[in-house]
C-alpha cells in the first residue's frame, strides 16, 4: 500500500478558507492513518496572507522553495480573477507541477488556474455554478456543471466547498483504496445533513 504523501495546497490573498480546510482534513487524516506524509501550503512568498473569511494564514513555503509533491490542490475564491490568474509567477508554477504531480486537483474557481494554464485543453471539467461560463466560453474545455467532481487523467476538479471533501475523498480512495477512504470519511465523521435543504 502507498505509503502517506505530500499535498501541496496553493494559497493566495482572498482565497476561500473552506476550499482548502475541508480537503487539508481529509489528507491530514489519511496521512496519520498511513503513518506518514505531510501536507504544506504554497504561496506566492511568505509574508502573512488574509482569507475570504478573515483567516491569517502564513504559507509554509514560497514558489521558489516548495518541495516535491505529489499532489497540488487548487482552492478557489470569488476573486479569483483579481488574486490568482493575473499572477503570471504563480500560473507559471502550476504548469511546471503538471509534470511533477500524480495528481492535479482544484476546488471551486481554483478550476480556473487550471485554465489559465493552459491545463484543461481537451478535457472535462466543472467548477462554482456561479462562474462555469468561464468554461463554456472555452472551446477547448468540456463542462460538466452537473457534476460535483470531475476525473480526467490526472486532473481533478470539483465544484464549491463539500464538493471539494467529496473529491479529496474519492481520491484519498484512489490513491490508497476505497476502504481507506471510508475509514477517513469515520475518522472525521463527514456526514452531510445540511438544514433546509431536505425535509425537517
Amino acid at each position: 500500500m502507498t505509503k502517506g504523501l505530500t499535498y501541496g495546497i496553493f494559497i493566495y490573498e482572498q482565497v476561500a478558507e473552506l476550499d482548502f480546510v475541508g480537503p487539508l482534513q481529509v489528507f491530514g487524516a489519511s496521512n496519520q492513518l498511513m503513518g506518514g506524509g505531510r501536507i504544506v501550503t504554497i504561496a506566492d512568498g511568505v509574508q502573512p496572507l488574509r482569507g475570504v473569511a478573515g483567516l491569517h494564514m502564513i504559507p509554509d513555503y514560497s514558489l521558489e522553495d516548495a518541495p516535491d509533491l505529489d499532489v497540488l490542490l487548487l482552492p478557489g475564491t470569488a476573486k479569483v480573477d483579481e488574486y490568482a490568474l493575473g499572477n503570471d509567477k504563480a500560473i507559471d508554477w502550476v504548469r511546471e507541477q503538471f509534470d511533477k504531480v500524480d495528481y492535479m486537483t482544484a476546488v471551486c474557481t481554483g478550476t480556473l488556474i487550471l485554465q489559465k494554464a493552459g491545463l484543461l485543453k481537451g478535457r472535462k471539467a466543472t467548477t462554482h455554478w456561479a462562474l462555469m461560463d468561464a468554461l463554456a466560453k472555452d472551446p477547448e474545455v468540456t463542462e460538466l456543471p452537473d457534476m460535483r467532481y470531475v476525473r480526467d487523467g490526472k486532473v481533478v476538479t470539483s465544484q464549491g466547498i463539500s464538493a471539494g471533501i467529496d473529491m479529496a475523498l474519492w481520491l484519498v480512495g484512489e490513491i490508497h483504496s476505497p476502504d481507506h477512504a471510508r475509514a477517513v470519511r469515520k475518522v472525521l465523521q463527514y456526514d452531510p445533513a445540511p438544514p433546509y435543504g431536505a425535509e425537517v
